[in-house]
């Protein structure tokens, strides 16, 4: 078999009997009936043919050799870190973690949600802070966040401006530049020497270390911000924070950073999970997500994402950010890392590579090399006049990658693998001696921090492999993921993630490439990242692509970014409005803010379609202030819309560019190309409609497509900024890394690869299929709301419509999505885009058998509805409202409900072949925000007498 005949869910004889369910003799006629003609490409997409499993990977497996892997001592935000295997094993190349979805049904979710809480609580504990989020995307963009919340939060100074340590990475300096220009704030960049800037700030962000690892004692600048009423960040090495006064004890209200080193590879870039810790009080202001602990039905603690009216789905344009994807599944791998360790552990490896890092500058000092800062963590910066290219190459001679600062400077950064023989033959190849111990680089003890920290017993009970096995395992067994069940979220399309896909970002030759190496070492990712980079913009219609947004809404950032630029360069900077549907995502319109644009929105027609006559009043009314719009094809609601070709034209008329969010490619590969029917630029979701998985909530990968008019305003590479966050020639980054979430890359190109065009449009068709499917055996008990008005047909997802159900019963969407749990199904999508709704997309992946099962669980759901109808039993009292239902319940001494076990656990036959219980009941979701905590519950709250 192919490997899409094995990506494919139904096969031959199912195809055939669900197109005789739907009316239809053939997958082509369907398809003829569900995507315009006007928009259908008329010929295969010109893609390489479909290689096999085996076939794939070996040619990937000739790129990976033409990667040259070093000992990485380069630093500069990415640090020599070790994978533990147990931890490689059980969660990186574990599918019960990899394929979980975002955990918004927090009750199916308690396991990620406890290692998410771990990940906080060991950043809270080493910032010394008393909130921190569930991950940002990359160091660079959340210090960038850092910027923007204390320019929002600090109400004392209104119109100031912040300054930043000039020796913050280069990276992150370009990046903040550049959000901080979009959004119209005034910085100044300085390292501090002289004492704060004068003026009116309202924000100050230290590096703690420097990017060239210099330790200084900022307690005193700290204090000086907070008397001018400024707020401070620091941007602090969460490893150095084990030795290190933590920045709580140093008085600052944020801490953000990264935690790639906390057991992740280099992945040429990403990805890795960032950090902001905040002070009490912030919690509102705060950027992504953000785990809290609330209670079940039964009293029992259980963990949900709390705060979540901060969301961007439903505050749109007035969100905190625009952040969707976080960075969950690396997250989960930094917080288990810390679980694994401990602090005696942590605090070990932190004070070895400090150890080592004084005993390699003790010896290059010996050797004439000047040791630029007496006081460093694990990064050594030296000096010698003219001389840094030739240290480069003596140390690349010995087989280990410094890092080049200038002409007279390099650093070296000490990593976790980094053992006697390799220092040892690193000192000696740049002159040197390595001794056995060093003195004159103690750190001061006015920096050493001297409290207690991660004294919670989950930073204790976990240290020998067995028991963090086990542990693992435990958590995994609370979720609910692909590898349990379908999952059948509209918009977020949770297909296959299949093993051959995910097996090569392990392999060493992609994975310990570090992204600033030289050229000729990373020939196999260039290879790589060209290939693929040609691919999509073939599948797109399109004429380049930038790799470096790390997220959907990063994509959408870096495209907005663009047409404003390309406005600017036409002299069109009155050109500031971004038209947007009412049915948008809410990052659509949250992006746009965060590119200084403003959002008009536009009306949604009774069929679900952009509102041609509203979209016609809206041009008329800001005329040429018209930037572009922003449309998702197919359409939120779910339908190819007919006229989008002259929704298009209406807007390039007008002067405007066009945004085809790219959110439901799923639904185009190989059929059309959103380049091509009127799109100037699109944002791809890899890890929805290119296999990569969602990890919980992230990694997630949005490159940004653009026709050759606007490819010279795509993103730069930060690594190449100058002193001011300037890069010679190139726009500035919106992400860290030059190519983002690199490590991931290798999935989508595997997917590419074995589907080849013809698959590609296979798994368009089977999406759509089994969407059609779906809508059609349960429209007469659930009505579909949006459907074409000339064939009753749906796209790659429908919506359900639960209103006069809800109406006549109080049995609400969401009561439907806790019920589906019984049934061991994820929920679909709740309440968006129609609040009472829930909206379905299955993808090509399932089988019939699979979708027959969601729809046996949604038709018993409604004969249970219906007897709430017809006054059986009350909304209060029934098997619905009170879903969830553990093992617990069923199994308790006592029984008073107005329901059996059996149908509380058992309602359907197959249930008796494989059932999941959830850990926890209903989780009050109100009680958690009103009585917010993060902090990791004691252990003796999970007791099973718990009440």
């Amino acid at each position: 078999m192919s490997f899409t005949d094995r990506h494919l869910g139904p096969n031959e004889n199912e195809t055939a009997q669900m197109l005789s369910d739907l009316g239809y003799e053939s997958l082509d006629k369907l398809i003829d009936a569900v995507v315009p003609s006007q928009i259908r490409l008329d010929a295969d997409l010109n893609l390489p043919e479909a290689l096999s499993e085996h076939e794939a990977q070996a040619k990937l497996a000739e790129y990976a050799a033409q990667n040259d892997v070093y000992a990485q001592m380069i630093g500069a935000g990415y640090y020599d870190a070790v994978t533990p295997p147990v931890l490689r094993r059980n969660i990186l190349e574990n599918p019960g973690w990899y394929t979980s979805y975002t955990p918004y049904q927090p009750e199916i979710s308690q396991g990620r949600l406890e290692a998410l809480l771990n990940f906080q609580n060991t950043v809270m504990e080493l910032t010394g802070l008393d909130i921190a989020n569930a991950s940002l995307l990359d160091e660079s963009t959340a210090v960038a966040e850092a910027v923007v919340m204390m320019h929002r939060a600090n109400k004392k100074v209104k119109n100031g401006f912040f300054a930043i340590d000039s020796r913050v990475l280069p990276q992150t300096l370009s990046v903040v530049k550049g959000r901080a220009d979009a959004l119209g704030i005034d910085f100044v960049i300085t390292d501090f020497s002289d004492g704060l800037p004068e003026g009116d700030l309202y924000g100050v962000v230290f590096a703690y270390p420097a990017h060239d690892g210099e330790v200084r004692d900022v307690a005193q600048l700290v204090k000086d911000a907070h008397e001018r009423n400024a707020l401070v960040a620091i941007n602090a090495d969460l490893l150095a924070l084990t030795l290190l006064k933590s920045p709580g004890e140093l008085g600052a209200d944020i801490a953000v950073g990264n935690t790639q080193r906390f057991g992740l590879p280099f992945f040429f870039g990403g990805p890795h999970a960032a950090y902001l810790a905040i002070h009490k009080g912030m919690e509102r202001n705060l950027p992504g997500r953000l785990v809290g602990v609330s209670q079940d039905a039964a009293g029992k603690p259980a963990y949900r994402l709390a705060l979540q009216t901060r969301e961007q789905h439903i505050r749109r344009e007035k969100a905190t950010s625009n952040i969707c994807t976080a960075q969950a599944l690396l997250a989960i791998v930094a917080g288990a890392y810390a679980v694994y360790h401990g602090p005696a552990g942590l605090r070990a490896i932190a004070e070895r590579l400090h150890t080592n890092a004084s005993r390699v500058a003790a010896g290059l000092s010996e050797a004439g090399l000047k040791v630029v800062h007496d006081s460093f963590f694990d990064t050594v910066a030296l000096e010698a006049k003219g001389r840094a290219d030739e240290l480069v190459a003596q140390a690349l001679e010995a087989g280990v990658n410094i890092r080049r600062i200038n002409a007279d400077r390099v650093s070296i950064s000490v990593g976790e693998s980094h053992g006697e023989e390799l220092l040892a033959r690193l000192v000696k190849a740049l002159g040197g001696t390595l001794p056995e111990s060093a003195e004159g680089y103690e750190l001061a003890a006015e920096l050493l921090r001297t409290d207690e920290y991660m004294q919670h017993p989950v930073f204790h009970l976990y240290q020998s492999e067995t028991a963090m096995m086990r542990y693992l395992r435990r958590l995994s067994d609370k979720d609910l993921a692909l590898d349990r069940t379908m999952i059948p979220l509209g918009s977020c399309t949770m297909k296959l993630n299949s093993a051959a896909e995910m097996e090569p970002i392990s392999w060493p030759e992609f994975a310990a490439i570090h992204p600033l190496v030289p050229e000729n070492q990373a020939k196999g990712w260039k290879l790589l990242i060209d290939e693929l980079s040609g691919w999509l913009t073939e599948i797109t219609g399109y004429d380049a692509i930038s790799l470096q947004p790390n997220s959907g809404a990063s994509g959408e950032y870096a495209g907005l970014r663009a047409i404003r630029a390309y406005h600017e360069d036409n002299g069109d900077t009155q050109r500031d409005i971004v038209l947007i549907p009412q049915s948008a995502h809410g990052t659509n319109a949250a992006s746009a803010a965060l590119a200084g644009l403003k959002v008009a929105s536009v009306a949604t027609a009774s069929d679900g379609s952009v509102d041609v006559d509203d979209l016609k009043a809206k041009i008329e009314k800001y005329s040429d202030t018209i930037a572009g719009i922003m449309i998702t094809y197919p359409s939120t609601h779910g339908v190819f819309e007919e006229q989008v070709k002259d929704v298009c034209q209406l807007v390039h008329d007008a002067g405007g560019q066009v945004y085809v969010d790219g959110a439901n490619l799923n639904a185009q590969m190989g059929l059309a190309q959103p380049g091509q029917f009127g799109g100037d630029v699109s944002h791809l979701n890899l890890h929805k409609t290119f296999a990569i998985p969602h990890g919980g909530g992230g990694p997630g990968v949005g490159p940004v497509a653009v026709g050759a008019h606007l490819e010279k305003y795509l993103p730069g590479n930060g690594y190449l900024a100058d002193a001011e966050g300037n890069i010679e020639g190139a726009p500035l980054p919106i992400s860290q890394a030059m190519f983002g979430s690199a490590g991931v890359l290798p999935i989508s190109w595997m997917y590419i690869a074995m589907t080849g065009a013809k698959g590609l449009r296979a798994s368009s068709e089977y999406a759509i299929l089994n969407a059609n499917y779906i809508a059609k055996k349960l429209s007469d008990k659930y009505p579909v709301l949006y459907t074409s008005t000339e064939t009753g047909l749906v796209a790659h997802e429908c919506i359900l419509d639960l209103r006069e159900l809800t109406a006549a019963s109080k049995v609400t969407a969401e009561d439907v999505c806790k019920r589906l749990m019984d049934y061991g199904f994820h929920a679909p999508t709740l309440a968006f885009p129609v609040p009472g709704t829930l909206m379905v997309e299955p993808t090509e992946s399932e089988n019939l058998e699979e979708l027959d099962r969601f729809i046996e669980a949604m038709e018993s759901i409604h004969a249970e509805i219906q007897e709430i109808i017809d006054g059986k039993v009350s909304v209060e009292d029934s098997v619905i409202r009170h879903a969830p239902h553990t093992l617990e319940d069923v199994t308790s001494d006592t029984w008073d409900r107005a329901y059996t076990r059996s149908q509380a656990a058992y309602p359907v036959a197959s249930l008796h072949q494989a059932k999941y219980f959830t850990s926890v009941g209903r989780i009050d979701g109100v009680g958690g925000d009103r009585n917010f905590v993060c902090d990791c519950p004691p252990i003796d709250a999970f007791d099973i007498e718990y009440k």
